[in-house]
């Protein structure tokens, strides 16, 4: 009986946190169009398997894509075989990907500490607001986040029970880790699990892997990891492969790429912000933790996992802060461990009763969103907004006061010890329903801005065969070669001395087509010229201008 209720603990959790993160990440995951600029770069080259049936060499705008390895485009590319070429198909991976992670989370605490530690952290994930972005999301890094957070537990419990088949399920993960976003995968979950070894074992007795799980593990991540980059190097040569792992890996990290650089506290505010709403706890449950690591007062295996959560912030934040190359995504993989120390937190208050610091950080949450509602009241009150905007307005305001009235019950329930315990879950219902609403109601009027897949959808109604397809000065390439087909020019400006690298002389393409669909500024139609050809202007949507040359050939 005992049995059966350990390992019911962990399951209940996982269970809690996998419906938490369906909740947040499922509905209206498909509204609206692609973002660009990722999503539609991610989910073309995806698309790009499908019109190539190349599962090798990935493609862009039809050329070779080394950018990065090809876990994410062949699980999109599955996903668009079964649900059509679709957002929803190309963000549901993600979206699995986040929930496979909340379970992972809570059934990973729940066995290691307590059934409703596991359970708190599960939901914490789940509904801080990094997570539900990524999940959201046609990019890779839910993926990555799943498989490093799985390579770190599965060696916590081997360096925990000294049993070898722990470290090769890590590497494992690792491999597949890899084939999501590169050496990163391997590099972080070292960067964790090394340090946290070094301070466990002052600590208490911590198991290292032995010499077969060494081999053993390193045989299964090649195994996962070698086939693709063989055949990519079989089918394109060595180069290839320099040019995915040293310029857009090692790359990244001693260098600024696409002007993606930031000071070395970037990511700082990143946190405060992704952690919402859960940051504000955050401060009194790290002052939480410390104390208990200090006076050792509690369980030995929540300790170890109190160890673990922080070198586990600490190590990816060091090592993110220094890379000259920067994005807000690159710190998500940590934020299992800031919900794991949250959770304990909680989890003290449950035990300890209710305290006045408690009260007052959950008070923070309904005082901000509720400053925020003021400044928003304040600007739509004295700005004139677009219609557009405005059928806008009521959705944000309706998702405010969810987080607003479960932020104040949440106050309510930590400031008395007998609901203190129903807290977390008071406030990530509110935070479920603020995103739902938000994904259904807002997410669809967000397409009037984004003119590019209108005018897209206009000319695959009339291309012909042969006709070609550019953009000039206008933001959304992307979005243009995934709302069309491959290829996709990129012009320079008329009479620019100096194109951008890539970019076309608008002359040449135009004139050599039998017809060109050029989508550019429309304030800039009247003045470009039109080489002697005939150009009509078949569409202005917002900023944007849909322009067709046609009829006789430039002289």
């Amino acid at each position: 009986m005992l049995r059966l209720r350990a390992i019911g603990a962990p399951v209940r959790a996982a269970t809690i946190g996998a419906v938490v993160a369906a909740l947040v990440t499922l509905p209206g995951l498909g509204a609206g169009t692609l973002w660009d600029n990722s999503e539609t770069a991610y989910g073309e080259v995806a698309r790009e398997i499908l019109l190539t049936h190349d599962w090798v060499i990935m493609h862009l705008n039809s050329a070779p894509y080394f950018v990065q390895p090809p876990l994410y485009f062949w699980i999109g590319a599955l996903f668009a075989m079964h649900f059509g070429v679709t957002a929803f198909a190309l963000r549901l991976s993600s979206a699995l990907a986040t929930i496979a992670l909340s379970a992972v989370t809570g059934y990973a605490v729940a066995r290691q500490a307590d059934g409703r530690i596991g359970a708190y952290a599960a939901v914490i994930l789940s509904t801080c607001l990094m997570q539900v972005v990524i999940g959201r999301l046609a990019i890779m890094d839910a993926l990555l986040d799943l498989a490093i957070a799985l390579t770190i537990l599965w060696w916590f419990r081997g360096l925990e029970t000294g049993r070898d088949r722990y470290f090769v399920f890590g590497w494992i993960a690792a491999g597949f880790g890899f084939l999501a976003k590169g050496l990163v995968a391997p590099v972080a979950a070292l960067l964790v699990i090394v340090p946290y070894y070094l301070w466990n074992r002052r600590a208490e007795p911590t198991n290292l892997p032995t010499a077969r799980a060494w081999v053993l593990g390193l045989i299964a991540f090649c195994a996962v990891v070698i086939p693709w980059p063989a055949a990519v190097a079989a089918h394109d040569g060595l180069a290839a492969l320099r040019t995915l792992i040293g310029e857009y890996t090692v790359g990244r990290y001693v260098g600024v790429i696409e002007n993606q650089a930031g000071p070395i506290w970037y990511y700082v505010p990143v946190i405060i912000l992704a952690f919402f709403p859960w940051i504000a706890f955050f401060p009194a449950a790290v002052v939480y933790a410390l104390g208990q690591l200090r006076r050792a007062s509690q369980p030995t295996e929540q300790l170890r996992l109190l160890r673990l959560s922080f070198v586990w912030i600490v190590a990816p934040l060091l090592f993110f802060s220094f890379a000259r190359t920067k994005l807000p995504n690159y710190v998500a993989l940590e934020f299992p461990a800031l919900a794991i120390i949250t959770a304990i937190y909680f989890d003290g208050l449950v035990r300890r009763g209710a305290t006045r610091s408690a009260a007052v950080s959950a008070a923070i949450v309904p005082v901000t969103i509720g400053a925020l509602a003021l400044a928003i009241w304040l600007f739509t009150r004295n700005n004139r907004l677009t219609a557009e905007v405005a059928t806008a307005v009521p959705p944000l305001v309706g998702m405010a006061l969810a987080i607003f009235a479960g932020s104040v019950l949440t106050a309510w329930l930590v400031a008395h010890a007998r609901t203190v315990r129903a807290a977390p879950y008071a406030l990530a219902v509110a935070c479920v329903i603020a995103v739902d609403v938000v994904a259904v109601t807002v997410f669809p009027h967000a397409e009037v801005f984004k003119p590019v897949p209108r005018l897209a959808a206009l000319i695959e109604q009339q291309r012909r065969s042969g006709d070609v397809v550019a953009i000039q000065g206008v933001s959304g390439g992307n979005a243009l070669l995934f709302y069309t087909r491959p290829e996709v020019r990129t012009l320079a400006p008329p009479n620019d001395g100096d194109p951008q690298l890539g970019a076309l002389d608008p002359r040449t393409v135009i004139c050599d087509a039998p017809r060109a669909w050029i989508v550019a500024p429309a304030s800039h139609v009247t003045e470009d010229p039109t080489y002697g050809r005939h150009r009509s202007i078949i569409a202005v949507d917002r900023t944007a201008a849909l322009l067709l040359y046609d009829g006789s050939r430039c002289r």
